[in-house]
């Protein structure tokens, strides 16, 4: 059973208050498994037809990132790696895939893939994600006074 993960506000690549964002919608399973289908446009082109790179990072980042979040932990990233291996095409569906492959004390590293419409893996990344609860007080604060 897949289960959707909320929208953040302004976030870049996941905010449905932010007019500039990515806009996509994220889901996981019972296995811990984040996914999301979705399409890009011109607004994230890089090479003519084609997403930008950046974009394509932030993606991953987020999906690797929230894999963490959805199993638990308040995290922020510490390292990320991307890989290119073909480019993004714009308005054609893609795929984004998240799993969390290690647990420790202080970090937890994550790994995830963006791929074609045929299932070829596009880009692919991994994350170092650190525990940093401190740095989300403020808005669990400002959350429980209204």
């Amino acid at each position: 059973m897949k289960r959707q993960i909320p929208y953040h506000g302004w976030c870049f690549v996941c905010g449905t208050e932010n007019p500039y964002s990515i806009g996509i919608t994220m889901f996981v399973d019972d296995n811990g498994v984040l996914t999301s289908e979705f399409i890009l446009n011109e607004a994230h082109q890089g090479p003519p037809g084609h997403t930008h790179g950046g974009a394509s990072a932030a993606i991953l980042d987020e999906v690797m990132g929230l894999v963490v979040w959805a199993a638990g932990h308040q995290v922020v990233a510490a390292n990320i790696n991307i890989n290119y291996r073909k480019p993004l095409p714009l308005h054609q569906p893609l795929l984004a895939e998240a799993r969390i492959t290690e647990v420790g004390e202080r970090k937890i590293i994550s790994v995830g893939e963006i791929k074609l419409a045929d299932s070829t893996v596009a880009v692919s990344g991994s994350g170092v994600y650190v525990i940093a609860p401190h740095l989300f007080e403020a808005s669990r604060l400002k959350g429980a006074a209204s």
